[in-house]
Formats: C-alpha cells, structure tokens, sequence
C-alpha cells in the first residue's frame, strides 16, 4: 500500500470525529498507556502471606513440614507465614525442631492458635512463643507446659532436671520475643492456662483476632525482628497462599496416631500367620510384612513400652497353642488378658492423645482371639482329617469281594473299580472287605466287621 493511500485512509478515519472527541480518544490512549504497566507493577508486586495448618499431635511429620514451608516461603520473599496452630501437645525434639526453624526463618513467622476451640497446649505453648507474632482467635486457649516423659514415669531427680531444663527453655523464648517470661516459665512448672483475653491481658499473645483476614489486617505495620533483620509487616492486602502437607506427610501422619499403629500392627501379625499357616497365598503374606513395617514406622515416633509389645505377642501365642493343648479355655482366658493388658501398655503416656483407646482395645482383643481359634482350629481339623485321595485315601474304604481272596491273590470292587488284593485270612467271594493298606496297586484287605 503507497503512502498517499495511507494518507487517504488516515484522513477520511479523521473527519468522522469531532476535534473534541478526537481529543477525548487520545487523552484516554495516552492514560492507558501509563497507567496500563503501573496496574501490572501493583500486581506483581502485591505481598504475599503463606498460610499453613497444623492440627493434631506435633511428631516428625508436622515438623518437617513447617520446616519446609518456612523455606518455602523465603524462596518466594513472602510477607509473612501464618501457622494456624490446634495442638495438644507432642515430641518435645519435634517442638524443639520447629522452634529453631522459626527463629532461624529470615520470614516472620505468625503463630495463630485457631479456629474457636482449638487449643496451644503444651508444646504448642514453646512454638506460639518462639513466633515473631503470637495471635489468638477467640474462644482458644493457651498453656499446660508441664514436661511428661514419653513413658509417663520419672523419678524424682530426672523430673526435676527435665522441668528446670523446660523452664529455661521456655523463659528463654519468652524474653527473646518481648513476652511474659513469668507467665511461661508458671505454664512449665503450675501448668497454668490461660484463654485469650486471659493471654493478651498477661502479655503472653500480642493480638487477637477474629478471623485470618482480620489478622493479616491487625498485624499490617507491625515491626518484627527475624534472622534477617527488622521486618516491617505489610499485610493489609496481601495475596493469601494456602499450602497443605503433601501426600507423603498425610500418609505418614495418619500411620503415626496411636490408633492406627496399633491396627497395623495386628493386621501385620494376621497377614504373616495366614500366609504361614496356607503357604502360596501370596496377598496375606505381603499386606502383613507392609503393614508391620509401617508399625514399626509409627513406633518410632510414638511412646512404645516394649513390655506392652511383649504382652501382646505372648497373648497371640496363648491363642495358638490353645488349639493344640486342651486346657479347658485357660490359654484363650490368659491370651485375652495378656493382650488387653498389652495393648493398654503399648503407648504408655500421661497425655490420652498418645494412647490407644480403649474402645479399640476390647473389639480388636475379641475379633485377634476369635480369628485365631477359629482359624487355627480349623487348620488343625484340617491337618488330622483322613485323606480323601491317592494311597492314604484308600485305607479304611469298604469294598467287596470280586473272587475269593487268598494270602496269594484276589479281587476287590472299590466304588466300581477292580484292584488286585489278598488277606491274611481267607475270604469268599461276595464278602464285604475293609482296605487295611497299599502296596502299589495291590491291596491288601480284611473281612468287614
């Protein structure tokens, strides 16, 4: 196209405008033009706060997940991580784990114990104190920090040095983040509690809010110290990123409550008897190895008292021999004790949420003793029937005499099959005959009674 064209073109686009409209048309141009990549600079350069939930036990499983969305989060320079936080407590090495990974955290980290009902007990208490913002929802509570063995039993020395060790701990925390260090290091040796007002009354919380938007808008120009500096918090309008723990985690969470460990393990203890007791069944025989190994997985993270552990396998071994010693119910009685007994001691914990429940105990007793009788009753009934096939299944069948039957020779009809036979005794033809054994196809038999 040649330029006059071009011109041409332009110049009749023109004439249809008003000079006062063609003035509007590129005001607006020129507008958008500048606004247009200031729009896009805001929104690429809007804060972001990552949000991520712990509820339950603190183990293995939570820590290592918060230790990753820390650095999560300083890989993409987020505003601020939000650990809502439901706990009843857990490990102390998985407390003590988090806790130096949020005071290591170049991020700030806001402890937000959340939604109403839920609770910062015990560990629970060291992280929301660590945190470089403590928030509380209302309706929540806080404390409890008494240290507890995993076995539920101290003396008196090791209870004193793990308390003084507690109380340092959590006093330390305390002061380093501003808060009431005599409120914590009470909370480690009263075990006090408080609720929210109670906690930001003390100065144990700094805020409390109703909801995360409303927190990420209370705590909007907090000034906070973290490992990389002061942080002045900018969160009134920052992008919410949610996480959750990975596939991985959730699976290896779930095996590590009590509860399942348990059934676990006694369905490993099945899949192994059945697999033993009906070789080449294969599927019995994987499932249990795969489910005793993810027991053994849980046990590592849990309070196991390997007396329990003993208890339970005497109990199975009582179930087993019951069916091979007569003795009138005393072995399946002692069997049921043993594992009830056991099963209480497994995990033994002053805190019930390292406990296996008791509602699970009676049931799972009950169905291991039945199955086990059952079960190796009728592999025993199996093991002393008569065989019913080949040489063994011809011995104490009943047949007749074909001809007389000598010490020498004769003939027998066994369900209308014809076989060679002789007898110690002489028998006539007609006479009813019991097989008393084979010699390769020759049987020798005796005159029925």
């Amino acid at each position: 196209m040649s330029t006059n064209a071009i011109k041409i073109g332009t110049d009749r686009l023109t004439s249809m405008f008003s000079a006062p409209l063609r003035r509007s048309l590129l005001l607006l141009i020129l507008s958008a033009a500048v606004l247009l990549p200031l729009v896009v600079s805001s929104v690429e350069n809007r804060p972001r706060v990552l949000v991520v939930r712990v509820s339950g036990v603190i183990n293995p499983v939570s820590s290592e997940f918060i230790g990753k969305e820390i650095r999560r989060a300083a890989g993409m320079q987020a505003e601020a991580v939000v650990i809502e936080l439901d706990t009843p407590g857990g490990l102390d090495t998985s407390m003590r784990s988090m806790v130096r990974e949020i005071i290591a955290s170049p991020v700030p980290v806001v402890v937000y114990v959340a939604p109403g009902g839920a609770r910062a007990a015990s560990a629970g208490v060291f992280i929301t104190l660590a945190a470089h913002v403590a928030a509380m929802a209302p309706g929540t509570n806080i404390g409890a920090a008494h240290p507890v063995s995993v076995s539920g039993k101290m003396d008196k020395t090791m209870a004193e040095k793990a308390t003084n060790d507690a109380a340092a701990y959590i006093r330390s925390l305390a002061e380093r983040t501003g808060r009431n260090a005599g409120w914590a290091e009470d909370a480690v040796r009263k075990s006090v509690s408080a609720t929210e007002t109670e906690a930001l009354r003390d100065k144990v919380v700094d805020i409390i809010s109703r909801d995360l938007p409303s927190l990420l808008k209370d705590i909007d120009g907090r000034t906070v110290k973290t490992a990389a500096g002061e942080r002045i918090l900018k969160t009134a309008k920052a992008e919410i990123v949610s996480d959750e723990m990975s596939l991985r985690l959730r699976l290896l969470s779930f095996i590590t409550d009590p509860n399942v460990a348990y059934m676990l393990m006694l369905l490993g203890f099945y899949g192994l008897f059945f697999e033993l007791t009906n070789p080449g069944a294969i599927f019995p025989g994987v499932l249990g190895g795969i489910c005793l190994i993810l027991a053994f997985y849980a046990f590592q993270t849990l309070p196991v008292n390997y007396a329990g552990l003993l208890l339970i396998i005497l109990g199975i071994i009582l179930f087993i021999l019951e069916v091979k010693i007569i003795s009138h119910g005393v072995l399946t009685v002692g069997g049921v004790i043993s594992m009830i007994l056991g099963s209480l001691m497994l995990f033994e914990s002053p805190g019930p949420f390292m406990r296996v429940s008791l509602f699970l105990i009676l049931p799972a007793v009950i169905m291991t003793a039945v199955f086990f009788t059952v079960m190796l009753g009728l592999a025993y009934k199996a093991y002393k029937r008569k065989p019913v096939t080949g040489a063994e299944g011809l011995i104490g069948m009943e047949g007749r005499a074909c001809s007389d039957i000598t010490g020498d020779a004769g003939m027998v009809s066994l369900h209308g099959e014809l076989w060679s036979a002789y007898s110690d005794e002489p028998i006539s033809k007609g006479e009813k005959v019991t097989v008393a054994a084979v010699s390769d196809l020759t049987l020798r038999v005796k005159r029925s009674r």
